[in-house]
């Protein structure tokens, strides 16, 4: 995003023409700032660990134009569910390009997974004698909870440590792979997740070694290698403003965890695996924003900006609290007052900005631009209160594409079948 007098743009293509092109809200991604972002990000880790490669978690934005710039650049893809599965198959991947991590999954689940060839990753001991009622995966990974996690974005997204759902207690990692190598499974990998949207490149040489620890006992005394291990994501971005000059030191980040992987490689005798990750924030998240349009503004006991973006359009916010800061076009430079910001949503929660100083003659039709919104935004919205989803747009260098029609009427309803005796009269 750039600010040129005032007016804002993103790689060459103005708010304002997003606007009038596509309507609003409308989510639009910069490709040339995704590309950028990977390429970073894959030079710091491959300088330090040669046999690295990052899967994408589609989960974080799962719009295929998106999904496929990162396939361009050499990504995998980590799924959360079936449908994810298949994302990834629309994409041309599939096998061991593919990473399934679902949780607590049923039957079904098992089944389709197991069908279509990726890698499984069980979130838990107790799913292996389901698993191998359907059939006996090529190769099998653990999610692993190493009983510690960090997140810079809230409590509720921490993903890993005693009060997370997801993964292996870490007393039970040895019964698993056990239990796997019994079974006849003769490839292995490892995974888990560090955490949330984390700055301190320490932090992740300091969880490496836990799961290192943990992964390493398991070959030693069960005498098994590791194809890979995936350290998961938690690759931060800052979004408030005064974290801006303390982006993540990727290479430092890549240092840590290499030099970490390498100790414990040596120190328990390893075949060197293939070291993997999955982040997606770190990717997309800096690279996508929301342009909106001011519609109401309102003098009761404070003065609100009636938007409409939404926690339909924008959940984090309503959720757990997250920030997201806000530019208007046309007014950067004016003085400041605080104000609140809400969309047109018929809860208290969608009142999601208190106090916040924006320009003070922010008026009716003025477009606001809410920044680091590519993470988690459309992924997550939801057409509550009968606001449907906004249109998704990419841009590179002057050019714009609609890569998502905005939701219609229609689109509520297609799939909702009333029964005749409920039906109204012609």
């Amino acid at each position: 995003m750039n600010i040129t007098d005032d007016r804002i743009s993103f790689d060459g293509v103005s708010a304002q023409t997003i606007a009038e092109t596509y309507g609003t809200p409308t989510y639009v991604y910069e490709e040339n700032r995704i590309r950028a972002n990977f390429r970073r990000a894959l030079a710091a880790f491959r300088k330090h660990y040669a046999d690295f490669r990052f899967f994408y978690a589609i989960k974080c934005c799962n719009n295929l134009a998106i999904a496929n710039i990162l396939r361009q650049e050499g990504a995998g893809i980590d799924a959360a569910s079936v449908n994810e599965i298949l994302l990834a198959k629309a994409l041309g991947l599939g096998g061991e390009d593919v990473m399934f991590s679902g949780n607590f999954l049923s039957d079904d689940d098992i089944r389709q997974g197991l069908e279509s060839g990726v890698i499984f990753n069980l979130d838990d001991p107790s799913l292996l004698p389901r698993v191998l009622k359907f059939g006996k995966p090529e190769c099998l990974a653990f999610r692993i909870n190493p009983g510690y996690g960090k997140s810079e974005v809230g409590h509720f997204v921490t993903n890993a440590g005693p009060e997370a759902k997801f993964g292996v207690h870490p007393d039970q990692v040895m019964d698993a792979y056990r239990a796997a190598k019994d079974a006849g499974i003769t490839r292995f990998g490892a995974h888990m997740m560090p955490g949330s949207c984390i700055r301190d490149p320490e932090y992740f040489g300091f969880i490496t070694r836990l799961i290192m620890d943990l992964i390493g006992r398991a070959s030693r005394e069960l005498q098994i290698e590791f194809d890979f291990i995936d350290l998961g994501g938690g690759l931060g971005i800052p979004y408030k403003p005064e974290d801006k000059n303390a982006p993540l030191d990727i290479d430092a980040a890549a240092a840590q965890v290499a030099t970490a992987f390498k100790e414990k490689i040596a120190e328990y005798g390893m075949k060197p695996p293939r070291l993997m990750m999955e982040p997606a924030r770190y990717f997309v998240g800096d690279a996508g924003y929301i342009v909106g349009r001011v519609h109401t503004i309102k003098d009761s006991y404070s003065r609100i900006i009636g938007t409409d973006i939404g926690m339909n359009t924008l959940a984090r916010p309503a959720m757990y609290g997250a920030y997201h800061h806000i530019y208007v076009d046309g007014r950067e430079s004016e003085p400041r007052r605080p104000v609140g910001l809400c969309g047109q949503i018929c809860e208290n929660t969608d009142f999601w900005v208190k106090d916040r100083p924006l320009p003070e003659g922010i008026t009716l039709g003025d477009l606001v631009v809410v920044e680091n919104a590519g993470a988690y935004g459309y992924a997550m919205s939801y057409p509550y209160n009968g606001r449907l989803r906004p249109a998704e747009v990419l841009v590179n260098n002057g050019r714009h594409w609609l890569i998502r029609d905005r939701e219609e009427f229609a689109d509520l309803v297609r799939k909702v079948h009333v029964p005749a005796h409920l039906a109204p009269k012609a």
